[in-house]
């Protein structure tokens, strides 16, 4: 049995921040396996085995993946969990689980990654004390943190901060004819600047702000002609229409596109593409799409009301916009396009904040206290 194991719902099948934060949680976990000499298992809800195949963070042999059977899941999860030293939830849906195994083995280290959203409201008592029995739990930014302890009465000592980290597979940058197939792909006019947002369109998710970005166009529009937005990622039905009305109604039609589902090996040639990268998020985790923009030299304007704030170290890396207010949110697009010279992020503070090394320190000092209790 492992003497460390990881519960995740998705890592290979899914593509979303939550199934990266598993991949990369993944590689640091398995290096720090074997340069301290302790077996580690991953083990998946709903991926299938072979999903895992051909990976980069970790080796197939440690991945369990049981498709369809969660029952067969949640019992070996606890078989494996009652060995452990250590166990780590990826999501507060597997806090039954979690909980589970502590009850079964006291001694057993509970650890939970707290992504945003999902435990800034209102949790259940039952829910809640189960969060309350974990060991630790690891809040992807300071907002998270705050909202653990404000809203839930998570006690300071048992939540850190673990910031995102970038991708250490991220691609490097495109040639600029990669940008010349991209240009005729989405009938971007020669001569313009490109605003680019990197989300999923979701009429039931309504928070990441480029309806906001498509009204500061409009206003932008009004003085200068040289401004184009593409809004990368898979959209609903529902949303896109809402959303391509709403750009209709505004007169900038030919100055938006939405480019639909996005691959993870076209985007860098996307981000490389823009000039500026623009989300003003309300309810924002972390934003690991901001350090990537800011990996690939774009300057960011991000929301200031959430988790973004960590991503862009208050401000330093980053324009902080209020997301609701649209003249603020086009004051700060006109002056960046106005200074992309010297709006480009600060890439050693970047790298010193959130390299994959960087993120592994932390892991591994985390995991030698909890070896050590």
């Amino acid at each position: 049995m492992a003497d460390i194991l990881l519960l995740t719902l998705k890592v290979f099948s899914a593509t979303g921040g939550i199934e990266k934060v598993c991949r990369i949680a993944g590689k640091a976990l398995y290096e720090y396996s074997l340069e301290n000499q302790h077996a580690l298992d991953v083990l998946s809800m709903h991926d299938e085995q072979k999903h895992a195949y051909g990976n980069l963070y970790f080796p197939n042999e440690i991945f369990i993946g049981y498709g369809v059977n969660k029952a067969g899941f949640i019992l070996d999860a606890v078989r494996r969990g009652r060995k452990a030293k250590v166990v780590i939830l990826s999501h507060i849906n597997l806090l039954v689980v979690g909980r589970a195994i502590k009850m079964v083995s006291p001694e057993t280290n509970v650890i939970m990654f707290a992504h945003g959203i999902e435990v800034w409201g209102n949790l259940s008592k039952r829910k809640t004390n189960m969060l309350k029995s974990c060991d630790m739990i690891l809040a992807v930014s300071s907002f998270t943190r705050d909202s653990l302890m404000d809203l839930h009465g998570i006690e300071a000592q048992k939540s850190m901060v673990l910031n995102n980290t970038l991708d250490p597979f991220l691609p490097l940058h495109k040639p600029s004819e990669y940008h010349l197939d991209l240009r005729k792909r989405y009938n971007i006019p020669e001569n313009v600047y490109i605003l680019f947002t990197l989300t999923r369109l979701s009429a039931k998710e309504k928070y990441k702000g480029y309806d906001n970005v498509v009204k500061a166009l409009a206003e932008i529009s009004t003085i200068r002609n040289d401004v184009f937005y593409l809004i990368g990622g898979s959209y609903d039905e529902e949303e896109k229409n809402a959303l391509e009305i709403e750009i209709n109604k505004l007169g900038i039609s030919g100055k938006v596109c939405l480019t639909g589902f996005l691959p993870d090996h076209e985007l860098a040639e996307h981000f490389n593409l823009a000039d500026l990268y623009v989300m003003p998020s309300k309810k924002e985790g972390f934003g690991i799409v901001f350090i990537e923009a800011m990996y690939y030299g774009l300057p960011v304007i991000a929301g200031n009301q959430d988790g973004s704030v960590d991503a862009l170290l208050n401000g330093e890396l980053g324009t902080l916009v209020n997301p609701d207010n649209v003249h603020e949110l086009k004051t700060a697009i006109l002056q960046k396009l106005d200074n992309l010279s010297e709006s480009t992020p600060d890439r050693k503070k970047l790298i010193s904040h959130f390299s994959y090394e960087v993120y592994k320190t932390k892991v591994n000092q985390l995991l030698n206290d909890m070896l050590q209790r």
